[in-house]
């Protein structure tokens, strides 16, 4: 969430699934923004083994409104690029193993995206503290293609999806560079295929980063 030329926005975050991801954006005038994201998650268990890459890069416009300039919105759109890893395991009765599918991808993707957010705090006494919040959320609508898709070190027909992945935010301040963040949210495919499926729902935590902010005027 920009605001000013000059600024910058880094944001990490780690979800229930063991997904990282990294966001950062600097505003190149005060309107005008470029980002990059970043992903990864390796997360392996006994019926299953995922692993997953990400980058993507982008640009767009952002703006800030109402009557203290306390509410910003922001439209990006850019294209990205990642491979998947993903191995099930199946048992019987017995516990013993009786199959195995393996299934690995490169994909392509592009995004577009929709945030909104309101600078106007809320506080929340913790421990003694009062800690202000805000709250915001970004509609995000990704289309997705693989290009290299392996079953079993099978090549298989390549799928494409469309996805749409609403998402809510709130945000701790801690002071006026940092925030921590939670973050709720879903996924949805808009075209029904065998492989190229939603995900599960997005909750995560982390951290945002706000430097070169220009400061109110009093």
């Amino acid at each position: 969430m920009l605001t000013t030329q000059g600024e910058i926005a880094a944001g990490a975050h780690i979800s229930l699934k063991g997904n990282a991801n990294f966001n950062s954006a600097y505003a190149v005038s005060n309107h005008f923004a470029i980002l990059a994201n970043g992903a990864y998650m390796n997360n392996e268990s006994t019926k299953k083994d995922i692993k997953h890459k990400m980058v993507e890069f982008g640009g767009g416009y952002f703006n800030t409104f109402g009557p203290n300039k306390n509410r910003i919105l922001e439209i990006y759109g850019g294209i990205g690029s990642g491979k998947s890893d993903r191995l099930f395991r199946q048992f019987d009765d017995n516990k013993n193993l009786i199959s195995i599918d393996h299934q690995k991808a490169k994909y392509d993707k592009k995004f577009i995206q929709v945030n909104y957010s309101s600078k106007k705090r809320d506080n929340l006494r913790l421990f003694g503290v009062n800690f202000g919040l805000n709250f915001g959320t970004a509609l995000r609508m990704s289309f997705v293609k693989t290009n290299d898709f392996f079953r079993n070190n099978i090549q298989q027909a390549n799928e494409d999806n469309i996805f749409l992945e609403p998402v809510f935010f709130t945000r701790m301040i801690l002071s006026d560079e940092v925030q921590l963040q939670y973050t709720s949210g879903s996924n949805f495919g808009l075209k029904n295929r065998k492989f190229l499926n939603a995900g599960n729902s997005v909750f995560s935590v982390g951290a945002v980063v706000n430097l070169g902010r220009t400061a109110k005027k009093q």
